[in-house]
């Protein structure tokens, strides 16, 4: 989704989202013009501290640098992405380097057709459902591995479920394209289902819609999202939303359905 593109001067906010789980925001204006473009990592604080999602190797400086307000750098136990992409987990090893005891920790699948080869130290499989105890400062952290393969995209996507605040690490669903709040109890369906107009990245409709009607069994009380706001309020309500927005918008007899992603442009 991202060339290169000019880094410096660029601002990468920090947000505590839910107790303890913080968003690391970096807007990046030249990516999906006019409206811009934000790319999220989250932290979790606990005696094993997590962060989901690295960033692109570019902006390791910028995330390192914000996740060092909150925790050591050094202190990094568990390195975790919905799925492999630059902006997922571009800077993985960059972390492994700077944090020594750091483990990559990803589904089997990912370990399997790209983990075990790209990570510089051997990632942890996780089976559907496993939970990482993370311990906690005062309270504990559970978060619980969930396997949503293509949804949005790719054979080993995956999404974490924290399951003391209830926050549902999402990565790509209900991206929106813009420079929000880092987190806002409005309703974020329209600006998803315009960002997927947009971008075109969901795989499979069906899959999507229900793997969505799933994940809202969860009843999550915040959606960090990878891409503009992160959400708080009914999760399950807003990704129930979501998939019938879904169906509804982008059915085979719908106008968008054979339309292209804005990132192809028209056909010849």
């Amino acid at each position: 989704m991202v060339g290169r593109v000019p880094f410096e001067g660029m601002e990468t906010r920090l947000d505590e989202v839910a107790d303890g789980i913080y968003r690391i925001s970096t807007f990046i204006p030249e990516v999906a013009p006019p409206a811009g473009f934000t790319f999220n990592q989250f932290l979790v604080d606990a005696e094993e501290p997590l962060l989901f999602h690295t960033g692109m190797r570019q902006l390791f400086p910028l995330v390192s640098e914000a996740v060092a307000r909150v925790v050591p750098v050094e202190s990094l136990r568990w390195i975790t992405f919905g799925h492999v992409e630059s902006d997922e987990c571009g800077a993985m090893n960059e972390f492994l380097a700077a944090a020594p005891h750091a483990q990559v920790a990803h589904g089997l699948l990912g370990c399997l057709v790209s983990l075990n080869d790209l990570a510089d130290r051997p990632p942890r499989p996780m089976a559907h459902g496993e939970t990482l105890d993370l311990g906690g400062k005062q309270v504990r952290r559970r978060l619980r591995h969930l396997n949503t393969p293509h949804v949005p995209h790719n054979w080993e996507a995956r999404v974490l479920f924290e399951e003391t605040t209830r926050t549902l690490f999402c990565g790509d669903l209900l991206t929106q394209v813009g420079n929000g709040p880092a987190v806002t109890g409005d309703d974020l369906t329209d600006q998803a289902l315009n960002a997927e107009a947009a971008f075109r990245q969901t795989s499979c409709l069906t899959a999507a819609a229900q793997t969505l009607r799933s994940l809202a069994d969860l009843e999550p009380t915040t959606l960090a999202v990878m891409h503009g706001s992160s959400f708080h309020g009914d999760g399950g309500a807003a990704l129930r939303a979501l998939a019938d927005g879904l169906e509804e918008r982008f059915s085979p007899e719908s106008e968008f359905a054979s339309q292209p992603s804005m990132l192809e442009g028209p056909p010849a």
